[in-house]
């Protein structure tokens, strides 16, 4: 692939270089491109009126006159009208999962702020969807924000809504969920279960758990009941199909699906196959896998431009907004065991000895590491362990990430710049600056550190986490310049970037974490032609309208994926 775009640079060059213009027209482009203000994020050539596109590759990139000259009976012109134009955006870490309606026997209940304010609101509309669930069956829902509601829901609250369907319902940050008395005792849990490692049960005076499950709680309290519903295969194609559409419209060309399990694999490939409009999909896997990997001997990036396979993901550490990360001094937070101002978070369930197996067997069979990590304990265990590997085995140009990384100091910051680490740091102050309330002031200014990452020359990558935040990369863009919540509060706005650092995070920065930044991220002859019309130039409008800006066309390999 990288030998053919070179080559086509190489021709692409001579052609300009010695063809007459009378000549030029003998050599038309595929799809021409005119009157546009193009943001190339291209170091070299920053900015352009017009690009031309041959096959799935940028050919040439300057002026109206120039790209004219490449225009044929058979090219497509596209005139801009002075809209501006931007590489394709590559959400980095996300989780894309078949979209259901709320209303379907698939669907979960929809908790998000916009859909429920209070907690009667919440019981109400768990009430509803147990009507239409025969009994004895699961009631979903998610993504409710306990700092929206005044707090968590328990399972008295959830048992007002039904004593006759388990019920469990997920917290924002998907690290959190909460679950009803019929679930607890189905699963067997009681005042004497322990909590399991890496996770935690709330509970009441008596030691009683109340209902909510911190991390790996959730899964022991979701044993016992009656399994869910199971899609069918054309409900799941569908469902993926309607998520993939969803990006789209935001602008996105490419996706780092961040789930550590396989079974979304044949659908991503059948859409791909059918000629779909699907964004290009760098799939990470977990360390489970590595084993077999090994035994095949496959090393490093698996696949082609459309779907590749190359980053192992484990987890060492917790949530940011579900407050579970672990930190080396406590939260401003009450502990929600002990009631006292003693809390850290919860440990990790792995020790030192054994993350540094792991990240070594993933270092040394080739492949890049991802690793969800949040609190300052936490990432530097992690960081630990990449030091140990690079010296075990050094001189192998890794590109090791760190999920999220979000509660950071000098000292950290230091360490990833020396280990050449590469950082997905989250940009959703918008929707969850509240949840930094509980961590204080005093660690807001180094909390998601893009700005002292980008200034030390570390590579960031823009990325949603989704659906913990939105899968909106306008938005994501305008919480990075504007670090201020829903309601108006700054929090951090010491690590604001300007417009065009996050465009170059969300383009360049994506595509160099997952070793791609040869063949996009970029409005560059020869690579791939991936690029977004936007409306209005999100470099010229106020920062908190970005994220109104219109998505107006998407194009992926030059072909036309999305249209408003």
């Amino acid at each position: 692939m990288i030998k053919a775009l070179l080559t086509r640079v190489v021709l692409i060059s001579i052609f300009f270089a010695f063809v007459s213009p009378a000549g030029a027209k003998e050599f038309c482009a595929d799809l021409v491109v005119v009157n546009a203000r193009v943001i190339t994020v291209d170091a070299d050539n920053p900015g352009a009126e017009a690009f031309a596109v041959q096959g799935d590759t940028f050919i040439a990139v300057g002026t109206n006159s120039q790209m004219r000259t490449l225009i044929g009976d058979d090219t497509t012109v596209l005139d801009a009208s002075g809209k501006t134009i931007t590489p394709g955006f590559i959400d980095a870490h996300l989780h894309p999962g078949p979209v259901y309606p709320a209303s379907s026997r698939l669907g979960k209940v929809d908790l998000r702020p916009a859909s429920v304010k209070t907690m009667d609101e919440l019981i109400d509309a768990l009430r509803e969807k147990a009507k239409t669930t025969p009994k004895g069956r699961w009631v979903f829902g998610s993504r409710y924000q306990d700092t929206k509601l005044g707090r968590h829901p328990t399972r008295e609250d959830l048992d007002k809504a039904s004593t006759q369907h388990p019920i469990s319902i997920g917290h924002s940050s998907g690290h959190v969920s909460v679950v009803n008395s019929l679930a607890l005792n189905n699963a067997g849990i009681t005042k004497d279960t322990p909590d399991p490692a890496g996770g935690g049960f709330d509970r009441d005076e008596n030691g009683v758990p109340n209902g909510i499950c911190r991390e790996g709680a959730g899964r022991l309290a979701r044993k016992g009941s009656p399994p869910p519903p199971s899609a069918t295969k054309e409900e799941k194609l569908n469902g993926y199909r309607l998520c993939f559409r969803n990006y789209l419209s935001k602008g996105i060309t490419g996706i780092g699906d961040a789930g550590t399990g396989g079974s979304g694999i044949p659908f991503y490939q059948e859409l791909i196959r059918c000629g779909a409009p699907v964004p290009r999909i760098n799939k990470m896997i977990g360390s489970r896998y590595l084993p077999q990997l090994k035994e095949l001997h496959l090393i490093g990036p698996i696949g082609d431009e459309r779907f590749r396979l190359g980053t192992i993901k484990i987890f060492h550490g917790n949530s940011l907004s579900g407050r579970t990360c672990w930190l080396y001094e406590p939260y401003d937070a009450i502990n929600p065991k002990t009631g006292k101002k003693d809390y850290y978070g919860i440990p990790p369930g792995r020790s030192q000895e054994e993350l540094d197996k792991l990240v070594y067997d993933i270092h040394e069979a080739g492949f890049q590491m991802a690793c969800h990590s949040n609190g300052d304990r936490e990432i530097d265990m992690v960081l630990d362990a990449i030091e140990k590997a690079l010296k075990k085995l050094p001189g192998n140009h890794h590109r090791h990430r760190i999920e999220h990384c979000s509660v950071v100091n000098p000292e950290i910051l230091n360490r990833i710049k020396k280990l050449d680490v590469v950082l997905a740091l989250h940009s959703y102050v918008y929707e969850h600056g509240d949840k930094m309330e509980d961590y204080g002031p005093r660690r807001w200014p180094m909390m998601h550190p893009n700005r002292s990452a980008t200034e030390m020359g570390i590579v960031v990558a823009g990325n949603s986490d989704s659906p913990v935040s939105a899968a909106d990369p306008l938005l994501r863009i305008q919480s990075m310049v504007t670090p201020t919540t829903a309601e108006g509060k700054a929090y951090g706005p010491e690590q604001k970037v300007s417009v065009e650092t996050a465009l170059r995070i969300w383009t360049m920065g994506s595509a160099y974490a997952s070793f791609e930044e040869d063949i996009k991220g970029s409005i560059e002859v020869g690579k791939l032609a991936d690029f977004v019309v936007l409306s209005q130039d999100p470099t010229h409008v106020q920062p908190d309208r970005i994220s109104g800006i219109p998505v107006e066309k998407v194009y992926i390999g030059g072909t036309l994926a999305f249209a408003r």
